[in-house]
């Protein structure tokens, strides 16, 4: 049995952590300031003795006794981040700082949950871990990518500096139960205009493109990575390969929706990537991961969520 500490752990990814760490018969600490995250993710677990959740914003230095840290702690879709652009780019440096002194202190393996936009608006496609980028460094997405990209230079430099032992995983579009309705996210977005047959909303051509990865690959992707060899730092893109346009997802949704939704065309967002699509060799090769749920049997079971959480 680990002690382990997920920050964000009351969030859509972060929930799901807890629970197969503590089905791996860990001891879990969840931290969450609640922001984006919600009880109701975590309330199931609250009976489990080894399960022990703190109302905490990572902004703040914690002083706790642990082995292993998730840092999953940061608003993750456009809407939040860019609710309160200063607070996401504190959470992604100073909270990274204080996660990464922690772990210097007490010896504990840190993994951080960094993201595919590290790549902005790419120019080289599908993107491997050695391509740098193309980022807009003063764009009203900026506050998410340069945060991020500003986490992973500090865990490499306390890496190389302080020999604190890293992680770090690149990762690109999830989806799953547990996600936000009005998160802002294409997916959740889509599934519930489908649902409620409202216009389906595609900002831009449609043309744009998405790998999508269900939540439980991803968690399986965290902790191989955890488990890892210590000499594997990463950065290892986590995502699913295959690459469809949002037209064909908001098609696919309106299918499986059975709805009766039309689509319709708005002005494109700022500094929106045309092109997501991860090469995974890394963790195909390091940590004999790749995804096994493709995206329609991913769907059925979102939108079965959606469907259970709205009629509540």
């Amino acid at each position: 049995m680990k002690k382990i500490l997920v920050t964000g752990g009351a969030g859509f990814l972060g929930s799901h952590l807890c629970e197969k760490l503590l089905a791996k018969g860990h001891e879990v600490i969840c931290l969450d300031n609640y922001f984006t995250g919600s009880k109701r993710n975590i309330v199931h677990l609250m009976g489990n003795p080894y399960f022990e959740a703190i109302r905490h914003d990572i902004c703040e230095p914690i002083d706790l006794e642990v082995d292993q840290i998730y840092n999953l702690a940061c608003p993750a879709s456009p809407v939040h981040y860019q609710y309160d652009p200063i607070k996401t780019v504190n959470t992604s440096v100073v909270g990274a700082v204080n996660m990464l002194e922690l772990a210097s202190r007490t010896g504990a393996k840190i993994l951080q949950a960094s993201t595919s936009e590290v790549y902005g608006d790419p120019q080289v496609h599908p993107q491997p871990e050695n391509y740098w980028g193309n980022v807009n460094p003063i764009g009203i997405r900026s506050c998410y990518d340069e945060g991020k990209r500003c986490a992973e230079t500090l865990f490499f430099d306390y890496h190389r500096q302080n020999k604190v032992k890293i992680k770090v995983v690149r990762i690109f579009n999830t989806y799953g139960p547990r996600m936000m309705p009005d998160d802002g996210r294409v997916i959740s977005n889509f599934i519930m205009q489908a649902l409620h047959n409202k216009d389906i909303t595609i900002y831009g051509s449609g043309t744009q493109t998405r790998s999508f990865c269900y939540c439980d690959d991803m968690i399986d992707g965290f902790i191989k990575m955890m488990e890892s060899d210590d000499s594997i730092t990463g950065p290892i893109n986590l995502g699913n390969p295959h690459e469809f346009t949002i037209r064909q997802l908001a098609e696919m949704l309106v299918e499986l929706c059975g709805s009766h939704s039309h689509i319709i065309h708005e002005a494109a967002v700022q500094d929106d990537p045309q092109q997501r699509q991860p090469v995974i060799s890394k963790a195909k090769e390091l940590l004999n991961w790749e995804p096994s749920i493709q995206l329609r049997e991913g769907l059925e079971k979102t939108i079965a969520y959606f469907k259970h959480t709205n009629t509540k």
